[in-house]
């Protein structure tokens, strides 16, 4: 069955880029560094066929778009070759160099134990998420994050989450681990290397929350601060 967590890496024509993408019930919630990907499915005889709409969440020239268009949208077919998903397609006005993309499933069986959402609890959806350090530490991480009944998925280019939560009148906490899903060679990160867990608590209302939090990466603590903002409820 296609349902369930996975990194990305994709192509068309000279512009590449890796994600995570959530596959549920025929909706795809997902993103990276600077994109949130959503996107509808159907599972046929022939594959799975999809569409998937781009949306920019971070501006900077660094980071390019498929086609051009911040908010544009692919139609995609995948096939499964044994341990990967693999999609082909274009750009849905059937313009531009050809897409293709694998898709790698991700663990996420180790979840801690999901808390209960009440009234005035965060509301489910697929979410942009700016996370910096604090204690004159410069460094940081944008991504997406899903959260959906008291569960955490989400990542960015080079890293994904799983988390539980619980959250009611304004307040939310619970805990995150991050793991790398794709090594670079050359590349560092305040992660880099390491499965890191993160204890937070926060506020939250229907738009957004926010966060502090601890993590433990190897040896180091580090203090850091977090904001949410919704795109798409779940």
């Amino acid at each position: 069955m296609f349902d369930g967590f996975y990194k990305c890496e994709y192509q068309a024509g000279d512009v590449v880029g890796r994600s995570v993408m959530y596959c549920k019930d025929g909706r795809m919630l997902g993103g990276n560094t600077a994109f949130a990907h959503v996107g509808t499915y159907e599972e046929t005889g022939d594959g799975i066929h999809a569409v998937i709409h781009g949306q920019r969440h971070q501006v900077g020239t660094q980071f390019r778009t498929l086609y051009g268009d911040d908010d544009g949208a692919i139609r995609v077919r995948g096939v499964y070759d044994g341990k990967n998903y693999r999609f082909t397609g274009g750009d849905a006005q059937g313009q531009g160099p050809a897409f293709s993309s694998k898709m790698t499933r991700l663990d996420e069986e180790d979840f801690p134990a999901t808390g209960a959402v009440g009234a005035g609890g965060i509301v489910n959806g697929l979410y942009s998420i700016r996370l910096q350090t604090l204690d004159g530490v410069e460094d940081g991480l944008t991504g997406v994050m899903l959260l959906f009944d008291g569960r955490i998925l989400g990542g960015d280019a080079r890293f994904y989450y799983l988390g539980a939560y619980g959250s009611a009148d304004g307040r939310w906490k619970g805990e995150i681990v991050n793991q790398e899903h794709t090594s670079l060679a050359g590349e560092t990160s305040i992660f880099a290397g390491y499965e890191v867990g993160i204890g937070f608590s926060g506020s939250c209302d229907d738009s957004g929350a926010a966060f502090e939090a601890t993590a433990l990466a190897g040896k180091r603590s580090l203090r850091l601060k977090a904001t949410l903002s919704l795109l798409h409820k779940a």
